[in-house]
């Protein structure tokens, strides 16, 4: 009984959206626009890198950017993207993501294609070598390493 009523209710609240929606030729402009120009289907976005992730053995020292890594900054090591480039990394066998920016070069061990602060790979879950794919949020756009972003 009380399934039958909320089906009913959902219905209704659903067909009254629907009168409202295509009583406004502006509304179905966007929103049609929307749908043929939204996002590509989650399967079908292709990752910009994908491998094996390692770990920062240390938690504090000098990268070759200049700057100091320290404990509770989310940054990474890459072998070519320019420092400052916000990457985000998915983690493959828990699902988990972060955003971490690039200050350091390598790994420069062959099959590793990111090196993680501690404070982010613990954030992916991440203790070892995992497989992550990585995806860039924001490149870095100028010579300080500052991005628009």
């Amino acid at each position: 009984m009380i399934a039958a009523v909320c089906a009913e209710y959902c219905l209704t609240s659903i067909l009254a959206k629907r009168a409202m929606i295509t009583k406004s030729p502006p509304l179905v402009a966007v929103l049609v626009l929307g749908f043929l120009l939204g996002p590509a289907c989650a399967a079908e976005i292709k990752s910009d890198e994908c491998g094996l992730a390692s770990v920062y053995a240390t938690v504090t020292e000098e990268t070759a950017s200049g700057e100091d890594t320290l404990p509770e900054d989310f940054t990474a090591a890459h072998r070519t993207l320019p420092f400052g480039t916000l990457v985000q990394v998915d983690n493959q066998k828990s699902g988990r993501s972060a955003v971490v920016r690039i200050t350091d070069r390598g790994p420069f061990i062959s099959g590793r294609i990111i090196d993680l602060s501690q404070v982010a790979a613990r954030a992916l879950g991440i203790s070892g070598l995992t497989q992550v794919c990585l995806n860039i949020t924001c490149p870095k756009v100028d010579k300080s390493g500052k991005n628009d972003c």
